[in-house]
């Protein structure tokens, strides 16, 4: 099972994600809602420009996710993305009904796109689960491939294999969760968060040299 060490867990995103996903539940009339009452629609870091994260809840699922995180985080020298799973109450990501105890040492999850399955790895912090299909620098990330089919997509399925079920290895999902990419604002917010892993434009020394008066430098 693989897991993120502490150290790297509170990032930009993560010091502010509780705070978010408390004003994100309660700020229901701002968004369309589900029959359940779960929120749909991305929810984007407010005032920041480009937003480093978004929100977005499940409008159907049976496990106890609260949201999920489109997030950058620091890899080396670079910023990569991130979808990071928040479960409520806090502790592991479970299917409804079933005992922590028998949760499987090896769990693993897909996710599907408008029926196109795209292969992810489980990482686990201590509040959180990462969903990456890439690393960099040890870090997990969201390939641009994945995120051009979150982005352009209508309709995210998460499925998980969560629960050991017998010693013969069978293995089959026993968790869902499914998420309306579509509704406002829709892959728009996908394509604001990937703005923040572009590189910051340096200006070169040729322009950051104040230009001489008449527009000739003097030898």
């Amino acid at each position: 099972m693989a897991t993120i060490r502490a150290d790297r867990r509170r990032t930009k995103a993560g010091v502010f994600v509780g705070t978010l996903l408390g004003a994100f539940l309660l700020a229901g009339a701002a968004f369309a809602q589900s029959g359940d009452g779960r929120q749909q629609g991305w929810k984007l870091e407010p005032n920041v420009e480009p937003p480093s994260y978004a929100v977005i809840e499940p409008v159907k699922t049976n496990l106890n996710i609260e949201a999920l995180v489109l997030t950058c985080e620091q890899a080396g020298d670079r910023r990569v993305l991130q979808f990071q799973l928040y479960v409520s109450p806090p502790g592991p990501l479970l299917p409804a009904g079933s005992n922590p105890r028998e949760l499987r040492a090896d769990p693993s999850a897909q996710m599907q796109i408008d029926g196109r399955v795209y292969p992810i790895s489980l990482f686990f912090a201590e509040d959180y689960v990462v969903l990456a299909d890439a690393v960099a620098d040890r870090v997990p990330l969201v390939s641009d491939r994945l995120l051009d089919g979150v982005q352009d997509g209508k309709t995210m399925i998460l499925r998980f294999d969560l629960v050991a079920k017998d010693r013969g290895g069978h293995r089959s999902f026993d968790g869902e969760a499914t998420i309306d990419l579509k509704a406002a604002p829709g892959g728009s917010a996908v394509a604001a968060v990937r703005h923040c892993v572009d590189p910051v434009a340096k200006p070169s020394a040729r322009s950051a040299w104040p230009p001489h008066p008449s527009g000739n430098v003097s030898g």
